[in-house]
């Protein structure tokens, strides 16, 4: 880490509920690592057990950085991420230690590695307004729509990611250009010599099955009172950004009657499924450095230490 050589830094991705916490963990206890969260449910704040985030004794033996950083009211967005990754990034390298990224928010991961352009402010008043036509076509209808408006953005936006087609309908409605456009702008490289680990499975069912027990554990451990509280501080909205996370929403509209007890949980169990294979979609179409099957004897952490050693050489 002399001259004009970039610092190292780790990237660990994967789907949910692949184990990347756990393999974390056994690296900073093995190499000089401190782990960054690349979650973008995570930051919120009074959001633990529907996020799964790691419980206080874990975070005071592995500090997480970017985890309880805003409230589940506040905006957090990929271009936020990246200046607070690259500032904690920047203090960890000044330690004389590596930075660990781990998560599998991909477009998070996207922003930290090649930038994000300039884009257009959020405009709440055309996001209700596209709230509200979602109410009465359904998302899919509004995907179908954005697909006629940037064709580029539809292709690489799930159907029933209400989020992202939100904003790309809104960029597009309010500004009359495409987001792919916006986002056709030079990448700005991360002055970093990153070295990306992804854990795919070969094993979906096993994957599923993994999902399905840890979304029990959450519904046993209070996942609903932690909504319950949510709801009840008053600033937060179906349509929050933060609600909008898998298990919240489904959790919230079960508060408001819109699904049975079983319901909720089954479909929440559902939606988390179908974010582990948009994960696993975006890290087909990514050239990750290694590729390991978290179940196979190569991920053991004692396989991946060898690996960031010799990067770290």
């Amino acid at each position: 880490m002399t001259g004009s050589s970039p610092p190292p830094a780790i990237l660990l991705m994967g789907p949910t509920a692949v184990g990347k916490t756990e393999l974390a963990l056994a690296l900073v206890r093995r190499l000089p690592l401190e782990i960054v969260s690349v979650d973008s449910a995570q930051v919120y704040r009074g959001m633990d057990i529907g996020t799964a985030k790691p419980p206080p004794e874990v975070l005071a033996q592995a500090p997480h950085h970017l985890i309880d950083i805003v409230e589940p009211s506040e905006p957090y967005s990929a271009g936020r991420f990246r200046k607070d990754a690259l500032r904690v990034m920047r203090e960890i390298t000044g330690r004389g230690r590596v930075p660990l990224l781990v998560g599998g928010t991909m477009l998070y991961f996207r922003a930290l590695r090649e930038g994000l352009a300039p884009m257009p402010p959020a405009d709440p008043a055309l996001r209700a307004s596209i709230d509200r036509e979602a109410a009465r076509r359904g998302w899919p209808a509004l995907h179908a729509e954005l697909g006629r408006l940037d064709p580029a953005a539809a292709r690489r936006i799930h159907p029933n990611d209400a989020q992202r087609i939100q904003r790309a309908l809104e960029v597009v409605r309010s500004t009359g250009r495409p987001l792919s456009r916006w986002q056709a702008a030079p990448a700005r490289p991360l002055p970093y010599r990153t070295l990306s680990i992804a854990l795919v499975p070969a094993d979906r069912g096993r994957l599923h099955a993994r999902i399905r027990a840890r979304f029990l554990r959450m519904v046993e451990a209070g996942f609903l009172a932690e909504v319950r509280r949510l709801r009840a501080r008053g600033d937060l909205r179906a349509v929050s950004p933060s609600m909008r996370c898998v298990g919240y929403r489904q959790a919230w509209a079960h508060l408001e009657g819109a699904l049975s007890d079983t319901e909720w949980v089954e479909r929440g169990i559902v939606a988390t499924r179908q974010l582990a294979r948009r994960q696993l979609t975006w890290l087909r179409a990514t050239s990750a450095d290694v590729v390991v099957d978290p179940w196979d004897d190569r991920a053991a952490p004692s396989a991946i230490d060898r690996i960031i050693e010799r990067h770290l050489r």
